[in-house]
């Protein structure tokens, strides 16, 4: 491991005019690791990933790669490479020639450049492939010849653009494996971008959720996804449910300082109503209709209308909701561990 592919971001600001794209954030992404910085578009995470890369610079704050401060550097001085999200491979060269390519600008003999570009196509498992077209290529074979290309220079940081949001489900499912145990192989820091909650569970060691151009939250998927801080994260991220003090008051239940709470889908239980015993000492509970179903396969979706208005998102899981199955319109308890009840700051 190389603490040289270390990236920190110390106030960095971006503005466009009276724009600002993103907002004095503070990161510190560790060597070796893998880093998805996940949020909607416009949030600000490609203008951050373009300023890693020196395609766009900082209008404040400092971009260190190692103990480098890069920001004055061009994008070839900064020992990164960018793989985007179109893969841009040219489509009149080979793939080995398209890997080869940026080892060609740099006067790199024709015979080496030919080994090293032929090294990287094996790495990735599409040597056999060296002398097609782009053309002649599936999406996920191009998307392999881009890394490829994007690693042969030997960058200390890989910088990834929603590299997978071309790929169909399936094949994309098959690439985040291949590009997590590239990662581990290759031992660099990946600077992934995504707006995909999926995405980045799967891949990340630190996750970087962004809103309107800052840092709402950062940390280990399951940390961020076990205790999300802000109302934002917490709808964002997905599995959970924010319940905020007006329902809470309704339905007589503690009202934190901060005035929400999330609750993850996963942890409310729902019983029929006619049956339901009372709550426990260390249990919270709700009444509720069942205002939709919907099966999931290893799971059953409920939505449960509350007599508030709002509504609660459950998961049972499949073998347990068929067991006694419930329909529409039934009247059922809600009801979750009162510490599954996590206090959220307002976003």
């Amino acid at each position: 491991m190389s603490a040289s592919s270390r990236v920190e971001l110390a106030s960095v600001e971006k503005r466009f005019g009276d724009a600002v794209a993103v907002a004095g954030i503070n990161a510190v992404i560790p060597a070796a690791s893998y880093c998805c910085i996940l949020g909607p578009s416009g949030c600000g995470k490609t203008t951050t990933l373009r300023m890693i890369a020196g395609h766009e610079h900082p209008s404040d704050g400092d971009i260190l790669i190692g103990e480098l401060q890069v920001n004055g550097l061009p994008p070839a001085r900064r020992r990164t490479a960018m793989m985007f999200q179109s893969y841009a491979l040219f489509p009149h060269l080979t793939c080995l020639d398209n890997v080869a390519f940026s080892l060609r600008l740099k006067g790199v003999p024709k015979a080496e450049r030919r080994q090293t570009a032929q090294e990287r196509l094996n790495f990735v498992e599409m040597g056999e492939y060296a002398e097609r077209m782009p053309a002649q290529l599936s999406g996920g074979q191009q998307q392999r010849v881009a890394l490829a290309r994007a690693l042969v220079t030997d960058p200390q940081v890989l910088l990834l653009d929603e590299p997978l949001s071309a790929l169909d489900p399936f094949l994309r499912v098959r690439m985040r494996e291949e590009l997590r145990r590239l990662q581990r192989e290759v031992g660099i820091t990946f600077v992934h971008v995504t707006h995909s909650q999926a995405e980045a569970m799967a891949l990340a060691d630190l996750v970087i959720v962004m809103n309107n151009g800052r840092i709402e939250q950062s940390g280990a998927p399951r940390d961020v996804f076990e205790n999300p801080a802000t109302t934002f994260v917490a709808q964002f991220i997905g599995g959970h449910n924010v319940v905020t003090a007006r329902t809470l008051a309704a339905h007589d239940l503690p009202v934190p300082a901060s005035g929400a709470v999330s609750i993850r889908s996963d942890a409310i239980e729902t019983e029929p109503a006619a049956s339901a015993g009372e709550a426990t000492a260390d249990q919270a509970s709700a009444p509720a209709t069942v205002a939709a179903i919907e099966y999931q396969g290893a799971q059953v979706k409920l939505r449960l209308a509350l007599k508030d208005g709002t509504d609660l998102t459950a998961l049972a899981p499949d073998r347990t909701f068929f067991e006694t199955p419930l329909e529409l319109g039934d009247a059922v308890v809600a009801r979750w561990n009162a510490e599954s009840a996590k206090p959220l700051k307002t976003s």
